[in-house]
C-alpha cells in the first residue's frame, strides 16, 4: 500500500488491537455514523470497537486499513470483494473522524487506495454507494475518477427513515 499520503501526514496500515481507544474517540460520533451503514453503530461502544478489531464486523485480513494521523487511527478504508461471477468487482467503503473533515484527507487517501486496490485484486470495477445526504463523500469519489451511475431510491432504512443511495463506480479494463 502506498504511504505516506498527504504530505506525509496520513498513513495507511493494518488495524491493531492497540487502536481501540483512538477508534472509540473518532467513531463514537453521530455525525460520522450518520452517513454509514448500520454495521457502524451510534453510539459506538467499547464492545463495538472490540468486535471490529477482532474481525467480527469485517474481514481485517483483506485490504482493510486504518487511516493514521498523528499516531492515531482516526478512520478506515477497505473493500468487500465480489464473489463468483462478480469476482472482478468490489465495493469501497471509508470513514474519517470529524476532526479531519474538510482538509482533503479522504480525497488523498482514495486517490492512492483506489488504483492500488484495483491493481492488487485485478478488479475491473470498484463501486461505492453514498447516502444522498452526504455530498462531501460524493465529491471525494467524483474527484477520484468515479462516475455517478444512478440513484437507488429509498433503498436503505436507517434510524427509522428510508434513504436514497447514490451509486458510483470506477472502471478499468483488464488485459
Amino acid at each position: 500500500m502506498p504511504e505516506p499520503l498527504l504530505d506525509g501526514r496520513v498513513r495507511l496500515r493494518r488495524w491493531r488491537s492497540s487502536d481501540l481507544e483512538s477508534l472509540l474517540r473518532h467513531a463514537n460520533d453521530a455525525a460520522v455514523a450518520r452517513g454509514l451503514s448500520t454495521r457502524f453503530p451510534h453510539p459506538y461502544t467499547r464492545a463495538d470497537g472490540q468486535a471490529f478489531l477482532g474481525g467480527q464486523v469485517l474481514d481485517l485480513d483483506g485490504p482493510v486499513f486504518a487511516l493514521v494521523i498523528d499516531g492515531q487511527a482516526c478512520g478506515g478504508i477497505g473493500v468487500t470483494r465480489g464473489q463468483g461471477e462478480r469476482r472482478h468487482s468490489a465495493s469501497l467503503g471509508y470513514w474519517l473522524g470529524r476532526r479531519y473533515w474538510g482538509q482533503g484527507v479522504m480525497s488523498a487517501v482514495v486517490a492512492a487506495y483506489a488504483p492500488w486496490v484495483m491493481a492488487e485484486l485485478a478488479l475491473s470495477r470498484l463501486a461505492a454507494q453514498v447516502m444522498a445526504g452526504n455530498p462531501a463523500s460524493a465529491r471525494v469519489l467524483l474527484k477520484n475518477g468515479f462516475d455517478e451511475e444512478g440513484v437507488e431510491r429509498q433503498s436503505v432504512l436507517k434510524d427509522g427513515q428510508l434513504h436514497d443511495m447514490r451509486c458510483f463506480a470506477r472502471l478499468r479494463m483488464l488485459p
